[in-house]
């Protein structure tokens, strides 16, 4: 009888444990991976607010399904790799939760972006001229 995390070898695709981020960050990533906020640590409750904390959670949560199916050492492997790296990002005092605190969610600033030159995109001036006549 086979584990049942083990990965299946008749070409079936397993199923994550979690099935979305949503529920990975709720029921998994918050409960497990506690820190005193405030200071060195920061969190948003509105996490799904910020793009950013939207896509390394998603990051996370992807290799996490992944690397639990391993065995031996996949999870040391994942928190080595992974989860090591993005805790000091993401909860960090410059990360996706700067300006928030626990209690208060603050819309992230978006840099100022400048629309992209026709040379820049190798269009030639002299057919833009021709084409707003």
């Amino acid at each position: 009888m086979s584990h049942p995390d083990a990965p299946r070898t008749d070409g079936q695709r397993l199923k994550p444990l979690y099935p979305d981020v949503t529920a990975w960050v709720t029921q998994h990533f918050v409960p497990m991976y506690r820190r005193t906020l405030g200071g060195e640590f920061r969190w948003c409750a509105e996490w799904w607010r910020h793009g950013e904390a939207i896509s390394r959670l998603t990051a996370l949560w992807f290799s996490w399904e992944a690397m639990r199916l391993q065995g031996a050492t996949g999870m040391a492997l994942w928190y080595r790799d992974h989860l090591d790296h993005q805790i000091p990002v993401l909860l960090g005092p410059r990360g996706p939760f700067y300006q928030c605190t626990e209690n208060e969610h603050l819309a992230p600033h978006q840099a100022r972006i400048i629309p992209v030159p026709a040379w820049w995109l190798g269009v030639d001036q002299d057919d833009l001229a021709a084409a707003d006549a």
